[in-house]
Parts: C-alpha cells; structure tokens; sequence
C-alpha cells in the first residue's frame, strides 16, 4: 500500500508550530448554547453540569484550560467514581497562535519510601486485588489540580480563583445525582462499601442516594475555596494534606506517604509526542501514558488497507483487532516511567519496526496471541502483571480562539481507594504499578514500583492536526487498559471512516489483546460477527469493568463538531 512519508521529529515539531493563525476572537458573553455543532467554543464532557460550567468560563473569555478548570473541578463533585481533586490526569494542549501541542503530565507519584515489593503479600505472592486497593498503600500524590494550575499558568486568561465557582454554587446549594453517580453508590463495588463511602452516600433516613436525588457537599465546596484562593497548596500542604496523611496511615495495610512527600509533588511538561497519521500529525502525551501505544496502533493500521474499507466490513474490524493485539503486546513488556527505565518510545514507532510487525497480521486467519517485539532501545524486560482497574473521565474544549484542551483524568478505581477527606475521594493509583517486580528469572518489569515513580498509565488524550499544524480533531477516553482501543476506534472513524465525531464514538468497542477479545457484541451487525468469527476472532460479550466514555471535538466547515458517549452521561455543547 502507498504511504506517505514519515515526517522526521524536526519536521514534525516545524509543522505543529507554524505562526501564522489568525488572531484570536473577541470572547462572545451571551451567545446561545447548541448541541452537536457550533460556531466558535465547545465542551464535550461526560456530565452536562460540568459541561455547563466550561461553558461560563469560555462566555466570559476565558481560555480552554481555564474551562477546564472549571469542568475538572465539577466532574470531581457530580462523578466521584471517575475522578476528582485527589486523583491525576494527563492533558494534551493545542496552541492555535503558535500551532505547537504541549503535553502536561500530573500523574501520580508514589512515596519516597514505596518499595517494589509493597504489594506483595507475607508467603511472597501479590496481594488480593481489592485488599491492595482498599489499603493506606494504594494512594499516590495526588497530581491533577497541580498539573491543571501549571497548564493554566501557562495559557489561562482568567484569574485562577474565578475558575471554581460553579463547583463551590452546586456542592453548597445542592445537585441532582447523576444517573451514573447513584449507580455507582448502590454498586458491588468494595470502594463503595468503605466506612468512608458508606457514610458519605448514606441519606438521613438511612438509606442510600438515588439517581434524581439532590445532594450537598459542604465539605468539597469549602475545599474548592481553598483550591481558588491558594492554588494546588491548599491540598499539598497544610491541613488537608495533613488528614490525607492521617487518612492513608490507618489500617487495613497502612502507607508510607509523608507530607514531605506531598509538598514535593511536581507536574511535568513538555513537547507532546506526535507522529503522521495519513494526511495528519496525531499528538498524545508520552511514556507512562497510553500515547505510545496508541500512535503505535494507528501505526500498524496505517500498513493495512483498512481506510479503503468501513464500519460494515469485517475485514476491516479483524485488521483493527490484530493491530491491537500487537499493540498491546509490545506496551504490556515496555512501558513504564522514563525517569526510571529505559522506555523504547522511538523503537516503537520507527517505521521499519512498524513494517516489521505489521507483517505478523496474517490478512485473512487469527494466530496465537503475538510476543511483544524487540523494538531498538528495549532492554530485558518481565512480561507485566499489571491489572488495571476502570474509574476514569475525558473531556475535551476548544475555545474561541482555537485553542484545544484534550484530558483524561482519574481516581483509578470506582471511587478510587474508598478514603475520604475534605470532601473527595482519593486516588488508588499505585495499583497501576505491577504487583510483581521481577519475573521467575529475575528480569525486572518495567512498570515496577519505586519510590517518586509514575504508574504506567492507558490514559491517551489525542489532538489530531493537519500537515500545516492546523487543528482537525481531539478524543479520548476512560476505560482502564481498553483506552487504548477505544480511542484507536475513534480515530479510525474519524480519519480513515471519515464518520462524524458522534458516529465514531457510537461505534461498537472491541479489545483485542492476547487471545482475548472483548466486545460489544450485540452492537456488531450479525454479518460482522460471523465474518470475524469466520476470521478467528470470537467476540465475547461484555468490555471488561469499564466502558468507554468517548468525548471529542473536531473542525468542520461550520465551526465545531462534537459527540458525547451514550454510554455516559455526557452531552458536547457550545456557542
């Protein structure tokens, strides 16, 4: 198949950062909401409060990462079981003036005195899952509100402590639960049966929050205030972080986190790690995000003719399953930290290893699960027993001028570990680590636990450009280790289905990962279904613990084109 050319990293950097956009627009104060398509600004998010309230943000000026401020600091209230203050995110950011993208990285950190073998148990082998998770040991710094006042520092319009108002107005005054919310809090879920959680979710009369209810958080808008008037030291220092500390400590298999541990807590930033794609330039975060794996995958689908085919092809879903299958070979074996491993990022994506393990996919018959390759720069590396667990949420916002937020943003688990203070859930994140450091013969895995150390992580947020640097589209997803392949789905609707950002996001899910693959099987037409089978590949009901929650945004010649997952709560709306 004819491919273009790959652009080198130099080429790449230039065409992301050409400077002649035009200038921004005036801010528009009272410009009427629509759905699906707008002018100027949107928000594509997975609760419409939230939604509502980057909205307030972008109608008063304000930029894309002040609106997502905003969002974050509601999502955190209105869907505790995805994410919140005590939990972290990667955001990808497109500058529109400039056209350059800049990844920010607020994953957690484990305590400086975290140890590989933390999570193993007294006969030396890793603990039960659920025991892991609900212990003092599970909960990293937390990092999303650091990573967000960076970003806005950078490219806020906005005073910071005007960015949490909503948030404070809705857990004062009250809200009515999300159906997705009140779910949660009656779920099967050990998080959501803690002491903490029971108390919180528990009505005065004893019985538990219902979706429709309305619901107050006094105890989170006070903890907003202090976020606005103090930036992210309000919790990393001082008395909140103080009863993180106390928090953690307590039985059952209390933690090591210190507050020296939490004042140190630091985001990064840095260039956002883009390759071509066709005719566009797709940009994500780098190593220990998902956006490796995710450019690899685009990657070995770019060495199939799967554009030429479309959503009612089974050819094109079984191309699509053993691209992942690939990918998720080599991103289980090499991923972890780069501040602590060597990760492969450029073996990955060199095109000849691409070329080389794209001709493992046999064109018409499934094989046996696919060995992680041997990209140049990978060093021995334990096959990874990390398990991830879903509790995660995207949005993504473009405001008026142009500029383009793209977040992922977690607490890990449905309502992370199942501790509580100040009115948030905190993050049980270091599960992310592999509980087993080496394997039977002694190599290491990369995504091992060390202390100051990144998780590996499946989150991804993509900003997809044209060869000029000009902005085309933004998606991403939660979904614990199934990200991957649901914002790999997306993408290819969009760029090679040339499908609508909602119709692409409507798409059934399929993971292909091993001899596994899940999927939404009763969304498939029966033809595909029996076409994959035919192939091989026989889908299994169900996607795991997590489903996607797909939110983007893309260009059109009408302005703005969003779509919002039904599998969620959310809505895209904007002016």
């Amino acid at each position: 198949m004819k491919r273009l050319a790959s652009l080198s990293a130099a080429a790449l950097l230039a065409a992301c950062t050409t400077t002649s956009a035009p200038p921004p627009p005036a801010a528009v104060a009272d410009a009427p909401t629509t759905q699906g398509v707008a002018a100027r600004a949107m928000v594509a998010a997975a609760n419409p409060m939230a939604v509502e309230a980057g909205l307030k943000v972008l109608r008063a000026g304000g930029s894309a990462v002040d609106a997502a401020v905003a969002v974050q600091a509601v999502l955190g209230l209105v869907e505790p079981q995805s994410s919140g203050l005590g939990g972290g995110a990667f955001l990808t950011y497109y500058d529109a003036t400039t056209r350059s993208v800049t990844a920010y990285d607020g994953r957690e950190t484990a305590p400086a005195a975290a140890t590989p073998d933390m999570f193993m148990g007294p006969d030396g082998k890793p603990l039960n899952r659920t025991q892991a998770i609900l212990s003092g040991r599970s909960t990293g710094v937390p990092g999303a509100v650091a990573m967000l006042a960076m970003a806005q520092a950078d490219h806020g319009k906005l005073p910071w402590r005007q960015l949490f108002g909503e948030a404070e107005r809705l857990a004062d005054q009250g809200f009515v639960v999300p159906r997705r919310m009140g779910e949660a809090a009656n779920g099967r879920s050990a998080q959501g049966q803690t002491p903490d959680a029971t108390a919180y979710f528990t009505k005065p009369d004893g019985t538990r929050i219902r979706p429709g209810d309305t619901f107050r958080n006094p105890a989170y808008a006070e903890t907003v205030r202090r976020i606005a008037a103090e930036g992210p030291k309000a919790i990393l220092e001082g008395s909140i972080a103080e009863a993180i500390v106390a928090r953690l400590r307590q039985d059952p298999l209390p933690g090591s986190m210190t507050l020296a541990d939490l004042k140190a807590y630091r985001p990064k930033k840095g260039p956002a790690l883009c390759r071509p794609y066709r005719v566009y330039v797709v940009c994500t975060p780098s190593a220990p995000s998902g956006g490796p794996a995710v450019l690899q995958g685009l990657g070995l689908l770019e060495r199939t003719d799967i554009a030429s085919r479309g959503p009612a092809d089974p050819q094109a879903w079984y191309l699509f399953s053993q691209a992942s299958r690939l990918m998720y070979a080599d991103r289980d074996r090499y991923i972890g930290d780069p501040a602590f491993v060597e990760v492969p990022v450029e073996g990955l994506l060199e095109p000849a290893y691409l070329d080389q393990r794209a001709k493992l996919i046999d064109p018409a018959k499934a094989g046996p699960p696919p060995p992680p390759g041997s990209p140049r720069g990978a060093g021995v590396r334990a096959p990874d027993r990390t398990v991830e667990p879903a509790g995660t949420t995207h949005f993504t916002i473009v405001d008026a001028a142009g500029n383009v937020v793209s977040m992922t943003t977690t607490v890990e688990s449905i309502f992370g570990s199942g501790r509580m203070v100040a009115g948030f859930f905190l993050n049980n994140q270091l599960t992310d680590f592999s509980f087993q450091p080496t394997f039977s013969d002694g190599a290491p895995a990369a995504n091992a636990v060390a202390g100051g150390k990144r998780p590996r992580s499946s989150m991804a947020p993509a900003i997809v450009l044209d060869r000029q640097g000009r902005f085309v589209a933004a998606v991403g997803s939660p979904g614990g280790p199934a990200i991957l392949a649901y914002n790999l789905k997306a993408l290819t609707g969009v760029l090679d289905w040339k499908l609508p950002m909602q119709a692409a996001i409507d798409l059934p899910n399929l993971i292909a990962s091993g001899s596994y693959y899940a999927a939404e099987a009763d969304k498939f037409p029966a033809p595909v279904v029996e076409g994959l089978a035919a192939r091989g590949v026989q889908l299994r009901s169900g996607v795991g613990a997590e489903g996607s929650g797909l939110h983007g945004i893309e260009r059109v010649p009408e302005g703005l084109r969003g779509g919002a997952d039904p599998r969620r709560d959310g809505v895209a709306l904007g002016f």
